[in-house]
């Protein structure tokens, strides 16, 4: 499990397509405090470290496979040399919960088609696959490339949300500042619903439904 607070903005390093595909991702955590089979968000995506190397003192890389499916479901398959990855490590015992709970679990592709700023913060329109909508309300929760963001408005097709300058600067969403942002030219992030909608939608589906006399 994990918070959406990201702890680091990896980089990927290597890149191979054979079977599965292997991910060489290189981070500020250092190698010796890396578990082999120990879990990482990586953009949203739970990841299980397979290898892992301290290349400096100051920077280490971890190696992670990714099946035909995770590549299909998530932005994994555009990722190249250089890629900015959100790193988050799972969560230990008495940890801090600042966020909200995140499974690394991808559901959904979803599209930013709208950034504007609103003082110094940006304002987000995202777009998710439309039967997803019934998940998102106001103030509630979302993660999106594995952070914790609270949803301002929705409407029948997006959802909007602020992003402060601090989530700006240390989140690979940085790199969206370079870019021009638009319905055209939409940019692909890994969305996951918040589990307790998750589960709440589930049980709606079960109440017997009331008839009107």
């Amino acid at each position: 499990m994990f918070t959406g607070i990201i702890t680091d903005v990896g980089r990927v390093a290597y890149r191979e397509d054979r079977g599965d595909t292997l991910f060489r991702i290189e981070t500020a955590y250092s190698a010796a405090s890396i578990d082999l089979g120990a879990s990482i968000c990586c953009n949203g995506a739970c990841m299980t470290v397979i290898a892992r190397e301290q290349i400096t003192d100051e920077r280490a890389t971890f190696d992670l496979e990714a099946s035909a499916e995770s590549l299909s479901k998530t932005t994994m398959g555009s990722w190249h040399e250089g890629t900015l990855i959100n790193l988050e490590r799972s969560l230990s015992m008495g940890d801090e919960l600042g966020g909200h709970l995140v499974s690394g679990h991808v559901d959904a592709v979803a599209s930013v088609v709208g950034l504007e700023n609103e003082g110094d913060s940006w304002r987000l329109t995202i777009r998710p696959p439309r039967d997803l909508m019934p998940f998102f309300a106001p103030k509630g929760s979302v993660a999106l490339n594995g952070v914790s963001l609270t949803i301002n408005e929705v409407d029948e097709s997006t959802f909007g949300i602020n992003m402060i300058p601090h989530t700006q600067t240390v989140t690979a969403f940085s790199s969206l500042g370079d870019m021009e942002i638009s319905e055209a030219s939409p940019a692909a992030i890994n969305l996951e619903i918040d589990q307790l909608a998750r589960y709440v939608h589930r049980q709606l589906q079960f109440l017997p439904q009331t008839q009107s006399s």
